[in-house]
C-alpha cells in the first residue's frame, strides 16, 4: 500500500454521523476492504455504513460513509443464578474476510459472542401454492390448480440474520476478540480467561489461557486486551493490568499459561508513586499488519515492541504527559481508569490513540514527527482542513493553544479506527462519529 506524504499534516473532516442521545458509541470497526464501516453502541445496536461510489458529477463524494445496515445485535439480559444484569453494550466487533457476496462479523457484549451475515436480497418468491402472498395458509380444498414459484424483483433490502450465537463461557466480562488467519477459529478474552472457539461450534470452546488462582485473594493482575497475530494462527498475545505482555505459542501446548515471550518495560524507580500501577495497566494491543511489530497502549503512552526484542519498546510516544501532574484529580473522578484503544495506519508507519477534550494523536514513526487533532462539531464544516492543536503547559499561552485546566475531561475519544487501504479514519466521540480523510488522498 503507497502511503503519500504529509500523512500528518493535511486532513480535513468528510462528514459527521449523529447518533441518538442515548447510544454512545462503544467500538468501530473497518471490514478488511474498508468498504464497510462498523459501529457498535450502549445501546447494544449495530451500525454498518457503506462508502459512497465515485461518480464523474461528484468525485468529493467517495469518501462518504452512509448508513447501509442498522441492526439490534444484543438485548439486556439477566443472570438469575447471580442475580446480575447483562448489559446490552457492544464491546468489541470484528470483520471475517469476505468469502462470498455476504458479509461477516463476529460481535460481543459482557457475555455472548454472536455471528451475523449481512447480505443484499433484491428478489422475492411469488406464487406459492399452500400460501397467500402476505403468508397466511391457504385452504388446501381452495386449491384447484398448481402453480410454479416464480422470483419477481423488489427493492433492494440488506438482512442482517445471526448465524452463531456462542455464549455460556464466560464468567467474567469479555474485554476482547480476535478472528484467527486460519479463517476458522477466533478467540474470545475476559479477565481471567482466553478461550478458543470453532466458528462452526457455538457449544464448545478451549480454555488456553487462565491466570485465575486457586486462592482469589492471590489475584495480583487480569487480562486486559488479547489478540491473533495476523499471519502466523499459531500466535497470539495478551496484556494485563500490570502492564506486561505475553507472546504464546498454541503449538508448544494446549494450555498456554507459560508464555514463549514475555514483553515488559523496567520502571524507574525514582518514578514511582500511587499512581503507577494504575497507568501502567496495558489498555488495548495491536500487532502491525506485517506482524513483525506489537503497539501497547497505556493510560499516558503508546509503546512499540518488536517481537524479537522483550527487554525494551523500541519506540515510546507520549500521548498527553501533561496530564502527569493531574494523575490525583484524575483519580478521583475516574477518568485514571479509563480505556483508550490504539489503531496503526495500512502501512503500520502512522499509530493514532485518543486523548481527552476530543483530542486525538499521530505519530510518524519515520519522520518522528506527531501531530494533535480535534474532533469537534463546531469544526464540522464538510471538507474543512483540520488546524493542529496544541497544550499549553506552563507560562504564556499562545493565541489557538489550550490549557490544561481548561481540557474538558468529560470528552474523550476511547475508540478509532484506520482505513486498512488509503488514509481515512474514523473516530468515535460519544454519540458522534467523525470521518477524516487526508487531503492528499
Amino acid at each position: 500500500v503507497h502511503y503519500p506524504c504529509g500523512t500528518l499534516s493535511m486532513w480535513y473532516i468528510t462528514h459527521v454521523v449523529h447518533y441518538p442521545c442515548a447510544d454512545i458509541i462503544s467500538t468501530v470497526e473497518f471490514n478488511p476492504s474498508g468498504e464497510l464501516l462498523a459501529t457498535g453502541d450502549k445501546g447494544g445496536r449495530v451500525v454498518v455504513f457503506q462508502r459512497e461510489q465515485e461518480t464523474k458529477s461528484e468525485p468529493q463524494r467517495r469518501g462518504e460513509y452512509n448508513v447501509y445496515s442498522t441492526f439490534q445485535s444484543h438485548d439486556p439480559e439477566f443472570d438469575y443464578l447471580k442475580s446480575l444484569e447483562i448489559e446490552e453494550k457492544i464491546n468489541k466487533i470484528r470483520w471475517l474476510p469476505q468469502q462470498n457476496a455476504a458479509y461477516f462479523l463476529l460481535s460481543t457484549n459482557d457475555k455472548t459472542v454472536k455471528l451475523w451475515k449481512i447480505s443484499e436480497r433484491d428478489r422475492r418468491p411469488e406464487g406459492y401454492n399452500l400460501k397467500d402472498e402476505d403468508g397466511r395458509i391457504r385452504d388446501p380444498s381452495t386449491i384447484t390448480s398448481l402453480r410454479v414459484p416464480v422470483l419477481q424483483n423488489t427493492d433492494l433490502m440488506v438482512e442482517a440474520t445471526a448465524r452463531r450465537v456462542f455464549s455460556n463461557a464466560h464468567t467474567y466480562h469479555i474485554n476482547s476478540i480476535s478472528v484467527n488467519s486460519d479463517l476458522q477459529t477466533y478467540i474470545s478474552t475476559d479477565d481471567l480467561r482466553v478461550n478458543l472457539w470453532n466458528l462452526e461450534i457455538t457449544d464448545q470452546s478451549f480454555n488456553i489461557v487462565d491466570i485465575k488462582p486457586c486462592n482469589m485473594e492471590d489475584l495480583t493482575e487480569v487480562i486486559t486486551a488479547a489478540e491473533f497475530h495476523p499471519q502466523q494462527c499459531n500466535t497470539l498475545a495478551y496484556s494485563s493490568s500490570r502492564g506486561s505482555v505475553r507472546l504464546c505459542d498454541m503449538r508448544k501446548q494446549a494450555l498456554c499459561d507459560t508464555h514463549c515471550k514475555f514483553f515488559e518495560e523496567p520502571e524507574d524507580p525514582s518514578t514511582r508513586s500511587f499512581f503507577s500501577e494504575i497507568i501502567s495497566s496495558i489498555s488495548d494491543i495491536k500487532f502491525s499488519h506485517s506482524g513483525r511489530f506489537l503497539m501497547t497502549r497505556d493510560y499516558l503512552t503508546v509503546k512499540v515492541w518488536d517481537l524479537n526484542m522483550e527487554t525494551r519498546p523500541v519506540q515510546t510516544y507520549q500521548v498527553h504527559d501533561y496530564l502527569r501532574g493531574k494523575l490525583c484529580s484524575l483519580y478521583e473522578n475516574d477518568c485514571i481508569f479509563d480505556k483508550f484503544e490504539c489503531v496503526w495506519n495500512g502501512s503500520d508507519s502512522v499509530i493514532m490513540t485518543g486523548s481527552y477534550n476530543n483530542f486525538f494523536r499521530m505519530f510518524d514513526r519515520n519522520t518522528k514527527k506527531d501531530v494533535t487533532l480535534e474532533a469537534s462539531r463546531e469544526n464540522s464544516k464538510p471538507r474543512a482542513i483540520l488546524k493542529p492543536r496544541k497544550v499549553c503547559v506552563g507560562g504564556k499561552r499562545r493565541k489557538d493553544e489550550v490549557t490544561v485546566d481548561s481540557l474538558d475531561f468529560s470528552k474523550k475519544i476511547l475508540h478509532s479506527a484506520w482505513h486498512p487501504q488509503e488514509n481515512i479514519i474514523a473516530v468515535a466521540a460519544s454519540n458522534n462519529l467523525y470521518i477524516f480523510q487526508d487531503k492528499v488522498t
